[in-house]
C-alpha cells in the first residue's frame, strides 16, 4: 500500500513537471494567446482593450509610486510599445543633429523639419519586468528619404509581432523582420514612399502606416503620392504573396482584420478608396469614397460592424459598415445609411485618433480634447465632454477594467470612467511630451513619451 501511494505521488509529480515544461516550451516558442498580448499598434486587432489587467488606480511618475521603472529612449519615435510575453518592442530614429524634438500644440504649420542629417533606425527589445534592454538592432543608417512633420518622427510605425517574428517598418528605409532573439530573418525595400500632403508637394510628413501580422502573413498598407498599394508577405520568408494596387491619395492609416462567415478580410481606411480585401488573395470585396482627405485613423471591429472615422477638409465623418458589405457602397449625397452602411455621421470624426469600442460605447476623441461617446449600433450621441483646458491630443485612447486612458500631448494622462455619463477619474502628469498610445499587459501599462518609456504597475 505504501509503495502504491509512492507510485501515485511520483506519477503526479512527473505529470506536474511535464505540464510546467510544456508551458515553458510553449512560452519560449511564442505560443501565447494573442488576445492577452499587445502585439501591434493598439493591441490585439487594434482594439485598444485589455480587461482583467489589474492596473493600479493611480500612479506618480516623479515619486515613482506604482511605477516599476523608467528608462530613457534615445532619438525620436512616435511608435507605440508592443508587448509579447515578458518582452517589449519599440523603435526609434537617432541623429546627433536632429534635435528639434516634437512641436506640441494646436497650430497650422505644415512645413517639414529642415533636417538632412544621418539617422540610425533602431529596434529595441526590452524586459518588461525590469526595463533592461535585452537587445537592440540598427536596421538602417543613412539620410532619410522623406522629411518629417514637426509632430512626426522618422520612426512613426509601431512594430508587429506574433511571438515568433518582430516586424519593423521604416517606410522608405525598408521593412525588417527579426526573430525574438534579434536575428534578422529578412528585409524588403519598397523604394521611396512619398508620404506627402497631396495638395502641397513640399509638405513631407514621413511614413506612419504600421504593419500587422495575422495567420502568418504580414500586411502592409502604403497609401502614398505615387503607386499606392496593399500587400501581404509571408512572415517566415518575406515572400510577397499578393499585391493589390489602390487608387488612393497619401494617407497614414494602419490596416485591420475582420471575419465574416468564417472568412477573413483586410480592411483599410481611405479617402478615395476605403474598403476591404480578401485576406488570402487581396481581391477587393467592397469600397467606398468620401470623408476626411488626410486619412489617419485605423478601422475598429466589433458588433458585426467596422467603424471608421477621419477628418480634414469638408467632412469629418464617423460611420459603421456591416461586415457583409460588397461592391461600391459609397453613400449618395445626403444619405446617412444604405444597405451596407449601418449609420453615418458627417461631422465629428477625429483627425488623428482611432476610435475606441469598449463594451457598449464608442468613444471618439478629437485633438482638442473633445470626447464624443456614441451608441455603437445607432451612432446616437450618449454624451459630449471636454478634457484638458488648453491641451492638444494625438495618442489614441485605450481601455482596461472600466477605465479609458487618454494621453495628452503636453504630458498628462487623463483617465475617465466608462459609462453613460462623463466622469473624469484622474489627471496624471507624465512630465514629458506624449504623442503615443499606451500599451497594456497583465498588471502593467507602458507609456512612451518623447524621451522615456515608463512602466506603470503595482509594486
Amino acid at each position: 500500500m505504501h509503495n502504491f501511494k509512492r507510485i501515485i505521488m511520483t506519477t503526479r509529480s512527473l505529470l506536474l513537471i511535464s505540464f510546467l515544461l510544456l508551458f515553458s516550451l510553449s512560452t519560449i516558442s511564442g505560443q501565447l494567446s494573442p488576445e492577452r498580448q499587445w502585439p501591434q499598434y493598439r493591441g490585439y486587432l487594434a482594439s485598444g482593450v485589455l480587461d482583467n489587467a489589474g492596473l493600479p488606480s493611480t500612479f506618480d511618475v516623479e515619486k515613482m509610486i506604482n511605477v516599476k521603472w523608467k528608462i530613457r529612449i534615445p532619438g525620436l519615435g512616435i511608435s507605440s510599445p508592443v508587448v509579447w510575453g515578458d518582452r517589449i518592442f519599440l523603435t526609434t530614429a537617432i541623429s546627433e543633429k536632429d534635435k528639434a524634438g516634437f512641436k506640441p500644440g494646436l497650430y497650422g504649420d505644415v512645413s517639414p523639419v529642415n533636417d538632412t542629417s544621418v539617422h540610425e533606425w533602431k529596434v529595441y527589445c526590452i524586459d518588461k519586468n525590469t526595463g533592461t534592454i535585452i537587445w537592440e538592432r540598427t536596421s538602417y543608417k543613412g539620410i532619410p528619404s522623406i522629411k518629417r512633420h514637426p509632430k512626426s518622427t522618422h520612426a512613426n510605425t509601431t512594430v508587429a509581432t506574433d511571438g515568433n517574428h518582430v516586424v519593423a517598418f521604416f517606410g522608405s528605409e525598408g521593412l525588417y523582420c527579426y526573430d525574438l532573439n534579434g536575428n534578422l530573418k529578412w528585409q524588403k525595400s519598397f523604394g521611396v514612399l512619398k508620404s506627402i500632403w497631396t495638395v502641397m508637394k513640399n509638405a513631407e510628413w514621413e511614413f506612419a502606416s504600421s504593419p500587422i501580422i495575422h495567420d502568418g502573413k504580414v500586411i502592409v498598407q502604403c497609401d502614398v503620392l505615387e503607386n499606392s498599394f496593399l500587400t501581404a508577405l509571408d512572415a517566415a520568408t518575406g515572400k510577397e504573396l499578393w499585391r493589390t494596387e489602390r487608387d488612393e491619395i497619401p494617407g497614414w492609416c494602419t490596416p485591420n482584420i475582420y471575419t465574416f462567415q468564417g472568412k477573413k478580410y483586410v480592411v483599410v481606411n481611405g479617402f478615395k478608396h476605403r474598403g476591404a480585401y480578401e485576406f488570402e488573395t487581396g481581391r477587393e470585396v467592397w469600397r467606398m469614397s468620401g470623408g476626411g482627405d488626410i486619412q489617419i485613423p485605423t478601422p475598429v471591429i466589433g458588433k458585426d460592424l467596422v467603424y471608421f472615422n477621419s477628418a480634414h477638409g469638408k467632412f469629418s465623418p464617423i460611420m459603421a459598415v456591416k461586415t457583409d458589405a460588397k461592391g461600391d457602397i459609397t453613400l449618395k449625397e445626403g444619405e446617412t445609411f444604405n444597405e451596407f452602411v449601418k449609420w453615418y455621421l458627417p461631422r465629428g470624426g477625429s483627425y488623428m485618433h482611432t476610435l475606441l469600442l469598449y463594451r457598449d460605447r464608442l468613444y471618439n476623441v478629437n485633438w482638442n480634447g473633445v470626447i464624443n461617446c456614441l451608441d455603437p449600433l445607432t451612432g446616437k450621441e450618449i454624451y459630449n465632454a471636454k478634457i484638458g483646458k488648453s491641451a492638444s491630443f494625438i495618442g489614441s485612447p485605450v481601455a482596461s477594467d472600466g477605465k479609458i486612458y487618454i494621453p495628452g500631448e503636453e504630458g498628462t494622462l487623463f483617465i475617465i470612467k466608462d459609462g453613460d455619463t462623463f466622469s473624469l477619474e484622474a489627471e496624471i502628469p507624465l512630465n514629458d511630451i506624449c504623442m503615443t498610445s499606451p500599451a497594456i499587459s497583465d498588471g502593467m501599462m507602458f507609456i512612451r513619451t518623447q524621451n522615456y518609456l515608463i512602466a506603470v504597475g503595482k509594486k
